[in-house]
């Protein structure tokens, strides 16, 4: 008997543009011998079920079913493609454990931390992970721009501290320029990261449990044409995604394991994709995506296709995996 899957797309983020494309590729890939498929769109304004003529149904929050020609259907898993809030940073997830509905990303709590890169770091730092100096600052603190720069140094980063897809970041070069890229930031976020910047190879790291086991995919290098890897570098092809990445075996080794190791103390499950920089011939981690983009340009896609995985045992994998949990 076919699985009702509900995948969810959208959000109340900037970044719902890309969700919606992930979705779409989610559906698009997956097998409709096995599943019936539903494009379940959240908005702050709007939960409704899509169809494939544009008609929508609104989502009974009691439970999260969907009425369709006067017969209620309810979903087997939900495949959350929402990048940014309320799918990467635990609402959702909540949501789903509560009504004990199985979803194909990490639990509550890990979705909640990760997406949060201050607390992020803090929790891996004691487990010997390495990471960039930084400052953090919260909407209506003092800012002391001479305290910033002796902690972090110039050039620097600023940052939204929960928010994906590189909106709000501006990497500052002078002292002068520190408070504007500072309110840029908390046009997005609340809390904004102000982080050294680290002169060194990029990559990204994407690890899922694959089949049952813990598995690290192919690295992928990151060589932006722009001053950094920020929006127009990730979505509008202004940089060489290059995987496998062009690095040293040692290299690899290094942070394959470093990747790993952040999986499993934080009890990651489903996907995620770790962004590193190489100082000093070590891998210094930036941040951990738990629900990484999944277009066909996506860098976690590029890896799964690199490992011999196509995109629809990517992601018949991830429903496996959440309904087998």
């Amino acid at each position: 008997m076919k699985k009702n899957i509900a995948i969810i797309m959208g959000g109340y983020s900037n970044e719902y543009k890309i969700s919606l494309k992930s979705g779409s590729v989610v559906k698009a890939s997956l097998d409709r011998n096995k599943y019936n498929t539903y494009s379940i769109h959240i908005f702050k304004d709007k939960w409704v079920y899509v169809d494939d003529e544009l008609n929508e149904s609104p989502i009974d929050r009691n439970d999260f079913s969907i009425l369709i020609d006067g017969k209620k259907i309810k979903f087997d898993c939900v495949f959350n493609a929402i990048h940014g809030s309320p799918g990467e940073d635990g609402l959702m997830q909540s949501y789903f454990e509560l009504l004990a509905i199985p979803h194909t990303s990490c639990k509550m709590y890990q979705a909640a931390l990760t997406f949060n890169k201050r607390d992020l770091l803090a929790t891996l730092r004691p487990y010997g992970i390495k990471t960039a100096a930084n400052y953090c600052l919260n909407l209506g603190d003092a800012i002391n721009e001479e305290a910033i720069i002796d902690k972090v140094g110039l050039p620097c980063f600023v940052k939204a501290n929960k928010a994906g897809s590189s909106f709000g970041i501006t990497k500052v070069y002078k002292k002068e320029k520190l408070q504007q890229a500072i309110n840029t930031a908390f046009k997005e976020d609340d809390q904004i990261i102000i982080e050294s910047f680290l002169d060194g190879v990029e990559v990204s790291v994407g690890v899922i449990t694959y089949k049952g086991k813990v598995t690290v995919l192919p690295i992928t290098e990151i060589v932006s044409e722009n001053d950094f890897f920020d929006y127009a570098a990730k979505y509008e092809g202004k940089s060489q995604e290059i995987t496998p990445a062009r690095i040293s075996a040692d290299y690899a080794r290094k942070v394959s394991k470093e990747a790993q190791h952040i999986y499993e103390i934080l009890q990651l499950t489903g996907f995620s994709r770790s962004e590193f920089i190489f100082k000093d011939n070590e891998p210094y981690l930036l941040e951990v995506n738990t629900v990484p983009g999944l277009t066909k340009e996506s860098i976690l896609p590029q890896q799964a296709a690199a490992a011999g995985i196509s995109l629809g045992e990517l992601f018949e994998n991830a429903l496996d995996e959440a309904m087998a949990n």
